[in-house]
C-alpha cells in the first residue's frame, strides 16, 4: 500500500435494516483529498430476506443518496423511509430524509436550528417522530455570537469557569459551555402522502424541539415501546463530573427543556450504551462496574447488564438489582462497544485474540456466536424478531463489508456469513496489499505472546532479509487484530517487515492479561514487546534482518517506544508518536489525566519511576517526535518535552506537528494530513533504516 491509496480505504458503516429484513441501508465512506474530509453516501443492498440465498457481491446494490457525507442511516418502522445525517464540506452533520424507493433527500434540521449539528437520529415506535442528541452552545460561544466580525471568533468569547475536573474531550475540546441534549423533531409532515397544493416538507415542518436542559450531557436517546418518553444516558448525581459514573435517565417525549430527568439505572456503572428489547419491557446495557469513588474503569472491559424497565414513578434501579450477563473476561469494551437488541437478545461484539465476534446474548446468559474468525465486527443489526442479521466486517483485505449472518442450515451446510458488498475491490486490486502472518512467541517468564508479522512482497523488495519495524498499539487496553491496517501495509509497501502484537495489558485476552500493567507499565509489557520482536527475528522462515530494527508506536506505543528507547540501543532509530510520556505533567493537562495516571500507576512515586521522561537522559537513539497540536489525549507538551530533551543532549531528532489535528489523526485526521504523515515516516526511515 502506498501513501496515496488512502482514497482507496473504504469501508461500509451504520448498517439498518427494513422491518421484513430484505433490505440493508448501509454507508459507505472513504478519505477524499479532493475536499480533505472524509466522503459517504448511502447504499441501499437486497439481503436476500431471512430465508433466501445471498445476493452475491454487487447484484441488486443500489446507490441511494450523493451527499458529501451521509451517514447514520436509519430505516422507518414501516420500510419506506431513511433518516440519516448529512455533513456539507467543511459542515456540520444535518438531518435529512429519503425514501427508501428512491429520490431527492429533504432537509430536516439547518445550521441556524442546530449550529453545532444533530446526532444520529431514532424513529419513534410509529414513525411518526425522530428522536437525537445535539451539542447546544451557550449563546455567544461557537459562532452564535452576532455583531462585528472581530466579535465573533473564540478569541472574543467570555472566560470560561470550570469547576469539575471532566471538562473536556480529545476531538471536541470543552464541554460544559456546549452540552449534548436530547431532541424531538415531528417529521408526520415530511412522511404523510402528498396532496395536490398540500405544503413541501421544508415548508411544512416544525423546528426540532428540545425535551432535555441542564448542566448535564444527555446522549444515546432511545424510545420507549409506547412512544411516550425517552431513555437517555446522563450523569445528573450529586459529584457528576468528579467520577466516571453515568446512569439511564426518563424523560416524557412531549417535554420542553426539562431539567428534571427520571433516574432509570443510578450507582456505580459507567454505561455506555443502552437499548431496550422491542416490546419495551427489558433493559439491555453495556456498562463498566466501578468501585465505591466511582473509578476504577483503566483495563475494565464493558460487560453486558440486563433488568425489567422499571415503571415511573418505581424508583431507579441499581447495579445489585441488575443481572450481569457476561463476565469481564468477555471482553465488550470499546471499540467494540455496539449493543443491538431484538427479540432474541442482544448483539454485542467481543474483542478476543485480534477479533472482534459476534455474539448473540439471550435473556438467560446464554452466548451463541453468530460471527467469528479472521475478521471484526464493526456494526450490526437485525430486524426486531430476530431473523435477519447484518454486520459490517472489517478483515485483512477490506476496511468493512456488509454481510447477512446465515443460521446453520440456511445457503450454507455449516452456516456463516453471506458477503454482500466489496467495497474494498479497488484496494485488492491494486495488489498492494500484504497478509497478516500469525506468531506467537513465549515472554521471559513463558507468558505467550500473541501477535502478526507483515513481509514486503518479494516481487517488488526481493527475497529479504528485510529490515524490520516494530509496532506498539495505543491503550494499553486495546489490541491489534485482523482488520486492514493502514500503518502495517503503507510499512510494507515501502520494503519493511512489521512486527506488531498485544502484550500484557493488552484488550481480548481476559481479565488478568489486561490489569497485568496496573502498577507495574513498562514492565511485563516491555518483556512481552521484545520477546516478540526477538521470537520473530529467530524465526528461520521469515526474511527478517536482526541488524536492522526501528520502533514506533502512538499514545501507549509512543511510551512503550519512548520507554525501549531509555533502556537499549539495539533500534536504529524511533518515531514517538502522540506520546504519554510523563503521567506527572499528564495528570494537570490531560482530558483523562485527572484519574488515569492515578489508576493506571498506583503511586505518585510509580508515576515517576515508570514515566520515560524521567529515564530521558539514557536515549541515544535518532527519535522522531510526532505530535497534532489539539491532542487533548496526550497533550502536545508531552512530545515538545520529549523532543527537547533530546535535542539538549544531542540526540539527533525532529518534532513533526500537525495544526488543528487531535489524538485521533492516524485514524480520522484530514486526509492530506494522513498522506503526508505517510510521506514523513517514509523519509525518515529511508533515512536510518534504507530499504
Amino acid at each position: 500500500m502506498l501513501p496515496t491509496d488512502l482514497p482507496l480505504l473504504a469501508g461500509c458503516s451504520d448498517p439498518s435494516l427494513t422491518p421484513d429484513g430484505s433490505v440493508a441501508v448501509v454507508s459507505v465512506t472513504a478519505p477524499d483529498l479532493a475536499t480533505d474530509e472524509e466522503r459517504g453516501s448511502l447504499w441501499a443492498v437486497p439481503t436476500g430476506g431471512p430465508t433466501g440465498g445471498p445476493t452475491g457481491s454487487s447484484g441488486g446494490l443500489r446507490r441511494l443518496t450523493r451527499g458529501h457525507r451521509d451517514t447514520a442511516a436509519a430505516v422507518s418502522p414501516d420500510g419506506r423511509w431513511v433518516a440519516f445525517l448529512r455533513a456539507e464540506p467543511g459542515g456540520r452533520p444535518q438531518l435529512h430524509l429519503v425514501e427508501l424507493a428512491g429520490g431527492e433527500p429533504v432537509a430536516l434540521t439547518t445550521d441556524s436550528q442546530l449550529p453545532l449539528g444533530a446526532g444520529a437520529p431514532r424513529w419513534s415506535p410509529d414513525g411518526t417522530a425522530l428522536a437525537f442528541a445535539a451539542r447546544v452552545p451557550e449563546p455567544g460561544r461557537y459562532g452564535t455570537a452576532g455583531g462585528p466580525a472581530h466579535l465573533r471568533g473564540p478569541d472574543a468569547e467570555p472566560p470560561r469557569l470550570i469547576t469539575a475536573p471532566a471538562h473536556r474531550v480529545d476531538g471536541v475540546g470543552h464541554l460544559t459551555d456546549r452540552r449534548h441534549h436530547a431532541f424531538v423533531l415531528d417529521v408526520a409532515g415530511a412522511t404523510a402522502p402528498a396532496s395536490p397544493g398540500s405544503p413541501g416538507p421544508t415548508g411544512g415542518l416544525p423546528a426540532p424541539r428540545q425535551v432535555t436542559d441542564g448542566d448535564a450531557d444527555d446522549t444515546a436517546p432511545t424510545w420507549t415501546a409506547d412512544g411516550s418518553a425517552l431513555l437517555v444516558l446522563s450523569a445528573r448525581h450529586d459529584g457528576a463530573g468528579h467520577d466516571l459514573r453515568r446512569g439511564v435517565h426518563r424523560v416524557a417525549a412531549s417535554a420542553e427543556r426539562a431539567t428534571e430527568l427520571e433516574p432509570v439505572v443510578v450507582g456505580d456503572l459507567a454505561v455506555g450504551s443502552l437499548a431496550a428489547d422491542p416490546d419495551g419491557r427489558r433493559l439491555w446495557l453495556l456498562a463498566t462496574a466501578l468501585d465505591e469513588r466511582g473509578l476504577g474503569a483503566v483495563a475494565q472491559p464493558e460487560s453486558l447488564w440486563t433488568g425489567l424497565l422499571p415503571e415511573p414513578g418505581a424508583g431507579p434501579l441499581s447495579p445489585d438489582s441488575l443481572e450481569r450477563l457476561t463476565e469481564p473476561d468477555v471482553d465488550l469494551g470499546d471499540p467494540a462497544g455496539s449493543l443491538v437488541v431484538d427479540a432474541l437478545g442482544a448483539l454485542v461484539a467481543e474483542r478476543s485474540r485480534g477479533a472482534l465476534r459476534l455474539l448473540r446474548v439471550r435473556p438467560d446468559g446464554s452466548l451463541e456466536v453468530l460471527l467469528d474468525g479472521h475478521l471484526q465486527v464493526v456494526g450490526a443489526a437485525s430486524t426486531p424478531d430476530g431473523a435477519t442479521t447484518v454486520g459490517v466486517v472489517a478483515d485483512g483485505a477490506s476496511r468493512g463489508e456488509l454481510v447477512r449472518v446465515v443460521p446453520p442450515g440456511q445457503d450454507a451446510p455449516d452456516g456463516g456469513p453471506a458477503r454482500l458488498t466489496d467495497v474494498g475491490a479497488p484496494l485488492r486490486a491494486t495488489g498492494r496489499l500484504r497478509p497478516l502472518l500469525e506468531v506467537e512467541h513465549p515472554s521471559r517468564d513463558g507468558h505467550p505472546v500473541h501477535g502478526w508479522v507483515v513481509l514486503p512482497d518479494p516481487e517488488r523488495h526481493g527475497a529479504g532479509p528485510h529490515p524490520v519495524l516494530l509496532l506498539v498499539h495505543g491503550g494499553p487496553h486495546a489490541q491489534y487484530g485482523w482488520a486492514l491496517f493502514d500503518e502495517a501495509q503503507v510499512a510494507a509497501g515501502a520494503g519493511y517487515a512489521v512486527v506488531m502484537g498485544n502484550p500484557r495489558g493488552s484488550a481480548g485476552y481476559g481479565l488478568a492479561h489486561g490489569e497485568a500493567v496496573l502498577g507495574a507499565l513498562g514492565t511485563v509489557d516491555a518483556d512481552d514487546v521484545l520477546a516478540l520482536l526477538d521470537g520473530a527475528l529467530a524465526d528461520a522462515s521469515l526474511p527478517l534482518d536482526p541488524g536492522r530494527v526501528g520502533v514506533m508506536g502512538g499514545s501507549y506505543g509512543g511510551y512503550m517506544t519512548a520507554m525501549l528507547t531509555t533502556r537499549t540501543q539495539r533500534f536504529a532509530a524511533a518515531v514517538v508518536e502522540r506520546g504519554y510520556l510523563d503521567a506527572t505533567s499528564f495528570v494537570g493537562s490531560a482530558d483523562i489525566g485527572w484519574y488515569f495516571a492515578d489508576q493506571l500507576h498506583g503511586s505518585e512515586e510509580a508515576m515517576r519511576e515508570q514515566s520515560p521522561m524521567t529515564h530521558v537522559g539514557s536515549v541515544r537513539t535518532p527519535t522522531l517526535v510526532v505530535h497534532s497540536e489539539h491532542d487533548w489525549r496526550c497533550p502536545v507538551e508531552q512530545g515538545q518535552r520529549w523532543w527537547t530533551a533530546l535535542r539538549r543532549q544531542g540526540v539527533e531528532s525532529a518534532l513533526l506537528l500537525f495544526p488543528g489535528e487531535g489524538h485521533e489523526l492516524t485514524r480520522s485526521g484530514r486526509p492530506s494530513h494522513r498522506v503526508a504523515r505517510f510521506e514523513h515516516l517514509q523519509r525518515w526511515w529511508h533515512r536510518h533504516l534504507p530499504v
